[in-house]
């Protein structure tokens, strides 16, 4: 492979902002995988954003640049995957992808096609365009982006700060968590955050119903487990909690010992109805990571901040506020949830 732009190369970042700031070209943030991409003729790489290629796991992808990018060039963008029904993003199933048996990929490649979503472009043939503005590099990219396949597109961008409001409510509904601020005049800077990502950021009430070690030892807490209780009165498994300090995790071992209990009584038991943490959180990165968790009676209720909820769980690791000792565990219910604007996914990629 030979580029003027070569792999590996760190993306572009973004800092977090609490409002969309004025004055800047606006797209939607998708909820994928960061990738950027490398095409050198019949050679095709896919980068993640840590480096490492990806291409294995994606080959729909792969035969997507072949038949819809120009024959050398290198371009920034997110894998998703659209839902079945294709109307929402299914973050659970781009997770799904990530599979070391070539025969299973192939198979999940099928069930379940991957996009490939573009929103930058850093070199073309023989040009090198990381220091072009990002507004000339847009307007490259969407003049050299194919429609035959049908799974790379272009993603929408406005200058109109009403408009970019409007797609950080409605967007959402779609499987989106926020919007991305860019400067018009801007280079490509790879690894600087020199973007802004406005996410949602809401709160709930929830349940501790139990907790995982540290890696570091026995002594520590690794992450909370966070559970909602459904209509039927069934406590689900929501999330984690896991941003503290060496010292609050031993803390919290000393403060939780008093709820520990055995799993048969626990409402994650062997006899569980509804959605537990070793079915919510079964890892596809790591298939020997361990999931056992030490089971809490569920007596405690936690106020956190989270930006996304992606069916019926947290998509991400969300913030410890707050204890509230105020609170009924059983009060912890998924009816206190915001819930976004229903929008369908295909609305999202033919907004130009």
């Amino acid at each position: 492979m030979r580029l003027p732009v070569m792999p590996p190369v760190e993306p572009m970042l973004a800092k977090v902002a609490p409002e969309i700031p004025p004055g800047m070209c606006y797209e939607p943030k998708w909820d994928g995988f960061r990738t950027v991409v490398f095409r050198d003729g019949d050679e095709v790489e896919l980068g993640s954003r840590n480096g490492r290629p990806m291409q294995r796991y994606f080959p729909e992808i792969v035969a997507a640049v072949l038949a819809d990018l120009p024959e050398r060039c290198v371009v920034d963008g997110e894998v998703v995957v659209p839902s079945a029904d294709g109307g929402h993003l299914d973050f659970e199933a781009l997770l799904q992808r990530i599979h070391p048996a070539a025969s299973r990929v192939r198979l999940l490649a099928e069930q379940t096609p991957a996009r490939l979503v573009l929103w930058d472009v850093l070199a073309v043939a023989d040009d090198d365009l990381r220091d072009r503005p990002l507004a000339e590099r847009r307007s490259r990219l969407e003049a050299m982006v194919g429609t035959s396949s049908g799974a790379v597109a272009v993603t929408p961008q406005t200058d109109d700060l009403a408009t970019a409001r409007r797609w950080f409510s409605q967007f959402e509904g779609a499987g989106l968590d926020g919007v991305v601020a860019k400067d018009p005049a801007s280079p490509y800077r790879p690894g600087k955050r020199v973007m802004t990502k406005v996410k949602h950021q809401r709160t709930a009430d929830c349940v501790v119903a139990g907790y995982r070690l540290h890696t570091s030892g026995p002594d520590a807490v690794g992450s909370l487990l966070l559970g909602l209780y459904t209509d039927d009165g069934v406590l689900a498994s929501v999330g984690v909690a896991g941003a503290f300090t060496m010292a609050r995790r031993r803390e919290l071992l000393a403060e939780l010992a008093p709820l520990v209990t055995t799993l048969d009584a626990h409402p994650w038991g062997a006899a569980a109805t509804g959605r537990t943490p070793r079915e919510a959180e079964r890892s596809r990165w790591a298939a020997d990571r361990d999931l056992s968790f030490v089971p809490l009676r569920p007596e405690r209720v936690v106020e956190v901040a989270y930006d996304h909820l992606e069916g019926d769980r947290f998509r991400h690791t969300v913030q410890l506020l707050r204890w509230r000792p105020d609170r009924d565990p059983l009060s912890c219910r998924y009816d206190q949830l915001d819930e976004p604007v229903t929008y369908d996914l295909a609305e999202v990629l033919a907004v130009r």
